[in-house]
């Protein structure tokens, strides 16, 4: 049992890591990124091809990945989302339109992913890290699940800490709780809106290093799948919610560690709209989420 909770909570930090970017989007300049799930995979894909011209270590993949997550991001931002939101009528409308266009603008990394791989997995077998298994009072882990845990748990403290301390997390709390009443103390929400997005590829980028070293391998749909579980954490927490997400995580990722492990292991992909759909109808605002600002 406690081999699976080891299990479980090595998963829901990937999910976190994931999710976390996704939430930090959404909770406060209001973009529910739908190519998200492509740039996690797209970051995991140019280190892949690198690695064979440039040997590189844990550092070097990590950093890679995170650097073009990032980029990848706010090229999207400034590219896409930023002309949708000029040209929009009103704010549903361009909240709409960033939806369609995050799809859209995940198919081509996708569709390039697809057409070099032939849609088989990829991953960084060539690079100098290896991963070890350890044994501690029955338990066994690797290397890289101590990283993805120590990793998870201190970017979830510090974006919290961000989040409440700092003068930029206020700021972007502000935009998120009334965007219009934030405007009219100053924040600049443009640049704010591109320093959350390159964060949140960032986060993106090193889920997808973690992820792809625990596996061994992914494959270009691998982010697609991921979007979904993620969404799934930030229903369940409540968007906005630093806490929410990490709640979220660990009880999707618990769950389905549960139906894996207690069954068959068919209904494992259901579990995730089971449980948003169960939210919805309970708690709509999710467990921590925030209540909305509307005006008469």
């Amino acid at each position: 049992m406690l081999q699976d909770l080891l299990g479980a909570l090595g998963l829901a930090s990937i999910y976190l890591l994931f999710a976390l970017g996704m939430s930090l989007t959404w909770g406060t300049i209001d973009i529910l990124n739908f190519s998200h799930g492509s740039i996690f995979m797209f970051s995991a894909f140019t280190a892949h091809l690198l690695i064979p011209y440039v040997p590189m270590g844990f550092v070097g993949v990590a950093l890679v990945c995170i650097v073009v997550g990032a980029l990848m991001s706010l090229l999207v931002q400034v590219v896409a989302f930023e002309q949708i939101i000029k040209r929009a009528r009103n704010r549903n409308t361009a909240e709409r339109q960033i939806l369609i266009g995050g799809i859209g603008v995940a198919i081509i990394p996708l569709a390039i992913a697809q057409e070099v791989t032939k849609s088989n997995p990829f991953g960084f077998i060539d690079s100098g890290f290896e991963v070890t298994t350890w044994t501690f009072m029955g338990l066994r882990g690797t290397n890289i699940l101590l990283i993805t845990l120590t990793a998870a748990a201190a970017l979830a403290v510090g974006t919290a800490m961000w989040l409440r301390r700092s003068r930029h997390g206020l700021a972007l709390r502000s935009i998120g709780v009334d965007s219009e009443v934030s405007a009219m103390m100053g924040v600049d929400r443009r640049r704010l809106a591109i320093v959350t997005m390159a964060v949140s590829g960032g986060l993106a980028g090193l889920a997808a290093c973690l992820f792809t070293y625990t596996l061994g391998a992914i494959t270009p749909e691998s982010g697609d799948t991921l979007l979904i579980k993620a969404f799934a954490c930030i229903i369940l927490g409540g968007v906005g919610s630093t806490g929410g997400v990490v709640l979220g995580s660990v009880l999707l990722a618990v769950t389905e560690t549960v139906v894996l492990t207690r069954t068959s292991g068919l209904w494992v992909e259901a579990v995730a709209f089971g449980l948003i759909f169960l939210v919805l109808l309970v708690k709509p605002s999710g467990l921590f989420g925030r209540k909305e600002v509307r005006r008469t």
